[in-house]
């Protein structure tokens, strides 16, 4: 993409924006100025449903038999049948909310990033004319959209998204499987997520979704704390999940330890992606998020060429 975008699409400066809609447009908007069309278009659509017209609904689509019947607007609903439809699976558990305490001039949560990410997928998707679809987890399914290709599905994704609640844990066996039952024609899932979960149900639930046909990308969020240990002083540790655990350390006696953890946590689930042809994407809260929308593309056309 061109440099001048660049200076656009750092978390920093987009934690100055509030609203989750202009963020992710910001962060697409500037993707695909230095991006050539994209190959992958929707090719037609079928019809699904009706529903009632709101303001701001696509005028081409209202069914003007409907109305001489009814004397009432309503629009054309249609299901598109394209060359992709993208599941985006994001982790709403309450570890996504580190860091709590943060200076809103500078900062996003891993959750910011990680929703501002789903609707930067969502716009991009939409602007292919493929469609995108949401499934929001923590030890539940909380909220799902099908994978649909129009504005007005595209403003409720993002409605959704800043409905998320953070309170509940992760519980990895409860939902992971569940998402997997969900996905029934052949299509792409998105997982969005810091991972923080029990890789003896992640990786073989990822293995099931592949071996089933379908594609998959893994994008693994974490703050820019959480992959380099910066604390020098003495620190008073809480779980965010596990509120009633709290440990004082010296975190300079430790880091070589949790990094080491942590790195093989993540190489872990680094093979096991490579072993199914799953596209895995290591991201920092401190990495500009068209890194992770260029891998996204890259992981696509990946598959396109190899024929899966």
């Amino acid at each position: 993409m061109a440099n001048d975008n660049r200076k656009y699409l750092k978390p920093e400066l987009l934690a100055r924006i509030g609203d989750l809609e202009m963020r992710a447009r910001l962060v697409v908007e500037g993707f695909v100025s230095g991006m050539h069309r994209s190959p992958y278009h929707g090719v037609s659509v079928e019809f699904s449903q009706h529903k009632e017209y709101v303001a701001g609904d696509d005028l081409r689509h209202l069914d003007w038999r409907v109305y001489g019947r009814s004397d009432r607007y309503y629009i054309k609903q249609y299901e598109e049948e394209t060359n992709l439809r993208v599941h985006i699976a994001l982790d709403c558990s309450a570890s996504m909310r580190y860091p709590e305490q943060l200076d809103r001039s500078d900062r996003l949560t891993k959750f910011e990033y990680a929703a501002t990410l789903a609707a930067s997928l969502a716009f991009l998707l939409t602007h292919q004319q493929d469609a995108a679809g949401l499934i929001v987890f923590d030890d539940e399914v909380r909220a799902e959209l099908p994978p649909l290709s129009s504005q007005g599905h595209l403003r409720s994704l993002v409605a959704q998204l800043e409905r998320v609640r953070l309170e509940r844990a992760n519980d990895a066996t409860a939902t992971f499987p569940r998402i997997a039952g969900r996905l029934h024609r052949r299509s792409m899932i998105a997982l969005i997520s810091d991972l923080l979960v029990d890789t003896d149900v992640l990786i073989p639930t990822m293995e099931r979704i592949r071996h089933a046909g379908h594609e998959v990308v893994v994008f693994h969020v974490l703050d820019h704390d959480e992959r380099t240990f910066p604390f020098l002083d003495n620190t008073l540790f809480e779980g965010i999940e596990a509120t009633d655990q709290q440990v004082l350390v010296d975190p300079q006696a430790l880091k070589a330890a949790y990094l080491d953890a942590l790195a093989a946590h993540e190489t872990r689930i680094r093979r096991a992606c490579s072993n199914s042809r799953i596209e895995f994407v290591s991201l920092s809260t401190a990495d500009p998020l068209d890194v992770a929308l260029r891998a996204y593309l890259a992981a696509r056309m990946h598959q396109v060429k190899a024929g899966a």
